[in-house]
């Protein structure tokens, strides 16, 4: 298959053919939530990100299974085998079992990545349901010489790994200067090194979350999960492994380390990473508390909002942006998108209806090239975004009779804008959008009152109706064909 997709590789620091190791299967892992929270808007970033990757590889025909994980156990306050675990924090702060908070807080991302319109990934595990095989993996690091065990704990060994290895070639750190500036935390005294990290934790008495091992009873590392159920559910190596720019060091560094160390193989072909999104120019995250989560961005809950946001307005704000780049938050910047959504839909739902000429005065099959050719390009959506509004142009211009389209170029647009905003970027046509549903036969018949009112030259019956509509930000335009309307910010 030929189809000449370039992914931005960040193991080799470069855009490169995507070229799967089995076409036309493609394993795809993405690190999915730590569930002790309710989703905010970085989640939404990475899963959006990611949905697009799916839906681009399936719709040039290759067969994708794609895993996004739920990190139920192992992640520790502050990422680096100290503090408490996240989940276990609040289920003791909420008086509840762990496994309430991760059922809870597993459904709140379910909830919201339905109403973004994300696509169910192939397969969902949960560290939990996988210890047999991170303790299975841990054995195999330990017999190659790369862990070592210390009163019940299983660490990592980095230093020993880095003589025959080279731990810091996807972020660029270098061990020599990260033993320099890695400083000794608290109940960390039992490491080599203070670069190595956990495989395996010894539970404390108060620790909750707890299963029987070689070395004690305790619980698994952070960064081990992903190795063992990307390798387990996809085979080692597979194709692409994605997530947060944030995972990058030491998350996905460490996965590479202990799959290399058990498998002696790199795990994953093309490394790709979104960048952050940022509100007054820091990461938006939990653990610095300036988050905004995606329920209160849809009710306009929130100090920093000044409204609601649907989910389909954020979708648009976070595919604007190229998804390396950063996306800082504002009001505006959401109040732009929700009004560029807009005009994108009526548009579509315009182009539908539209009657073709005998030719056409634009080069309709350029346009939908342009559009290939941009998201064929390290996904760049906002250039696709882009040539999709060219698309709105002509749209706009046929209506009212200022260019015209021959029929065969017309299912060409209308294909287009389906492939690309729907299939592809994921768009989805609201009710109020596009005349369906309520609001659609609820404006015909306002309109029909109006245009009877005119018949019968009760023009102050008709210019009311069209005040008030004006009021409400719809605007009515006459037409040969009967009476259009557009709602508009």
């Amino acid at each position: 298959m030929a189809i000449n997709l370039e992914f931005y590789n960040t193991l080799n620091r470069k855009k490169e053919v995507f070229e799967p190791l089995n076409p036309p299967n493609v394993g795809m892992y993405v690190c999915g939530p730590t569930v002790y929270g309710d989703p905010h808007l970085g989640h939404a970033r990475a899963a959006i990100v990611f949905d697009v990757v799916f839906r681009l590889l399936s719709h040039f025909g290759y067969k994708v299974r794609y895993v996004r994980n739920i990190t139920d156990v192992g992640h520790l306050e502050n990422d680096a085998d100290g503090g408490e675990d996240k989940i276990a924090k609040k289920a003791r702060l909420e008086q509840l079992e762990p496994m309430e908070i991760v059922q809870l807080y597993t459904d709140q991302y379910h909830k919201a990545m339905d109403a973004l319109n994300m696509l169910h990934p192939s397969i969902e595990p949960r560290a939990s349901g996988h210890i047999i095989e991170q303790i299975a993996m841990i054995e195999e690091i330990m017999e190659n010489g790369f862990g070592y065990e210390k009163d019940g704990s299983v660490y990592f060994d980095v230093v020993e790994y880095n003589k025959k290895n080279h731990y810091g070639k996807l972020s660029g750190r270098v061990v020599e200067e990260l033993l320099d500036n890695t400083r000794d935390l608290e109940g960390q005294d039992d490491k080599k090194n203070s670069v190595d990290f956990a495989l395996w934790k010894k539970a404390q008495p108060e620790h909750i979350m707890r299963w029987p091992s070689p070395w004690s009873v305790g619980f698994p590392g952070w960064h081990l999960e992903c190795s063992t159920m990307g390798a387990k559910y996809l085979g080692s190596p597979f194709d692409i492994h994605g997530g947060g720019m944030d995972l990058l060091f030491p998350h996905h560094e460490c996965e590479i380390a202990q799959s290399q160390a058990a498998n002696k193989q790199d795990p994953v072909k093309y490394w790709m990473h979104n960048n952050m999104i940022t509100i007054n120019g820091q990461k938006m995250s939990k653990s610095l508390n300036n988050f905004i989560t995606l329920d209160q961005l849809f009710e306009g809950d929130h100090e920093a909002l000044d409204q609601a946001y649907a989910p389909m307005t954020i979708r648009f704000f976070i595919l604007q942006a190229h998804y390396r780049g950063t996306l800082d938050f504002s009001n505006d910047a959401l109040k732009a998108a929700e009004k560029g959504y807009r005009k994108l839909m009526n548009s579509i739902a315009t182009a539908s209806k539209l009657s073709p000429g005998e030719k056409s005065t634009s080069d309709i099959p350029a346009l939908v090239e342009n559009c290939e050719k941009a998201i064929k390009d390290d996904l760049s959506t906002s250039i696709l975004i882009s040539h999709l509004f060219e698309g709105v142009r002509i749209t706009n211009s046929v209506k009212i009779g200022e260019e015209t389209i021959s029929k065969g170029d017309l299912s060409l647009l209308n294909k287009m804008f389906e492939d690309y905003a729907f299939n592809i970027l994921g768009f989805q046509a609201e009710a109020d959008q596009t005349g369906q549903g309520v609001i659609g036969p609820l404006m015909d018949l306002i309109l029909d009152i109006r245009q009877d009112a005119r018949v019968n030259k009760n023009f102050d019956i008709s210019d009311k109706i069209r005040d008030a509509l004006t009021t409400m930000k719809i605007t009515t335009k006459d037409e040969k064909d009967g009476t259009s309307w557009t709602y508009d910010e």
